[in-house]
């Protein structure tokens, strides 16, 4: 079970995408995991071939519990354990029954399984549901069977693909798609572009960071999931605001020029292809970031650790409530277009619940916006290993001084919030002049 994030202590597998025997390649999708905020595709780091799944749909185990047993190709099984990543992995399994990872643990599902089944099948890469005979003709799992519920598609009409015929979201979707009946309309009305952020998750997958909690039930109310969001959320900025000596730092921007530029550049594109200011916003705080290496990393074990890329986490708001910030990779290195396919990519796939666990894991140093929502100016809170955050409020015309005139000038207020034991001012105050001349050349960006 990877670590999602900082205030992650456990998750509840919700769905396999492979089964004993397939080959898989770094980077293709395993499985589909619940935090305590949102349903997250994990991918898997190493070539091999899946040998045997250890943990059953709809289980809820601690960060670092091995899910598969995967072998190269002609080789002997090892524990599929997630992409090491040491500034993220920051808690530990809560009980210490299970041992740490060994070849072929097969006793890792009791730490949250039913107290009722404490020998479950060696072998569960074919787990038999407790409903005997009408759920085995109806396997599907668990978040297959709310987008199910959601799309007003009917299981037994549905043909499975996953491990043992079981039915996975793609395969609801898939019916969803193509079935064209008289009840249709009624599929309408509901945003049908997000499914997800406002269902409730296979449970409330437990109280998120530091109370423990019962195991996840298959199924949970809307309600489960904005509280255990909200839970989870609040404990990790307590930890943050308790633990992290924050600085605060803020300038106002001029931004005549790139809105100037903007506005020029986006009359020679279609209108699909347009960008936002944001993309602005975003490449220049990347790009400052690289130039300032001491707010760009970790602080774990007592030390500062340099990140080596610039992986911008982007805050956004979930329509269930919340939010969560998926990062955009070598934001410092890409185009002004990448980016804006980029943002848009994220935006779409959070809200839908399909973000993966690269994207959670990784971002280096965070930008919130809420110039969108009028906000002049935000003063963030630091999330946790990370020593930054930027914040950046509402563009508006405010009185200006320049070239010994006063005039109107759209105005941008940018702020930081830096860990003052990675940093001081100075450095803090060098980020935000970078960012302040790089939006004075927008053609360079």
């Amino acid at each position: 079970m990877p670590s999602l994030g900082a205030d992650m202590t456990s998750g509840t597998l919700l769905e396999w995408r492979v089964k004993p025997g397939d080959e898989v390649k770094r980077g293709d999708i395993v499985a589909v995991v619940d935090t305590s905020k949102a349903e997250i595709e994990v991918e898997i780091f190493e070539d091999g071939v899946i040998d045997e799944l250890l943990v059953a749909e709809g289980t809820r185990v601690p960060v670092g519990t091995a899910l598969a047993t995967v072998r190269a190709a002609g080789g002997e099984a090892t524990a599929a354990a997630p992409r090491a990543r040491a500034p993220l992995t920051v808690t530990s399994a809560p009980p210490a029954s299970a041992p740490p990872a060994p070849a072929p643990p097969v006793a890792a599902p009791p730490v949250a399984a039913p107290p009722a089944h404490p020998a479950p099948a060696p072998h569960l890469a074919v787990p038999a549901p407790p409903q005997p005979l009408e759920e085995h003709r109806l396997r599907a799992s668990p978040l297959a069977r709310r987008v199910a519920e959601q799309l007003g598609v009917d299981l037994a009409a549905v043909a499975g693909s996953g491990p043992a015929g079981a039915i996975t979201r793609a395969d609801v979707e898939h019916a969803a798609a193509g079935a064209v009946t008289p009840a249709a309309p009624a599929l309408a009305a509901p945003a049908p572009a997000a499914p997800a952020p406002a269902a409730p998750g296979p449970a409330a997958s437990g109280a998120p960071a530091p109370p423990p909690s019962p195991p996840a039930a298959p199924a949970g109310e809307p309600g489960d999931r904005a509280l255990a969001m909200r839970q989870a959320i609040g404990a990790l900025m307590a930890r943050s605001k308790r633990e992290i000596p924050h600085y605060y730092l803020q300038t106002q921007i001029d931004m005549s020029r790139a809105l100037a530029w903007l506005a020029e550049e986006n009359l020679r594109r279609p209108l699909a292809e347009r960008l936002l200011s944001s993309a602005l916003l975003l490449s220049a705080a990347a790009r400052a970031a690289a130039a300032t290496p001491a707010l760009n990393g970790f602080w774990v074990d007592e030390a500062f650790r340099p990140a080596e890329g610039v992986h911008l986490g982007v805050a956004i708001s979930l329509r269930g409530g919340g939010l969560v910030a998926p990062a955009l990779h070598d934001a410092d290195r890409s185009s002004l277009d990448e980016l804006m396919a980029g943002l848009r990519d994220l935006v779409t796939r959070a809200r839908a619940g399909r973000l993966r666990g690269s994207e959670m894991s990784d971002p280096t140093i965070t930008v919130t916006n809420l110039g969108e929502q009028g906000v002049e100016l935000v003063h963030g809170v630091i999330y946790p290993p990370q020593v930054a955050l930027v914040g950046f409020g509402a563009v508006l015309e405010r009185p200006w001084a320049a070239d010994g005139m006063i005039g109107a000038r759209p105005i941008v207020t940018a702020t930081l919030a830096a860990d003052h034991r990675a940093s001081d001012g100075h450095a803090g105050s060098r980020f935000l002049t970078l960012i302040d001349r790089q939006l004075q050349k927008p053609e360079e960006l």
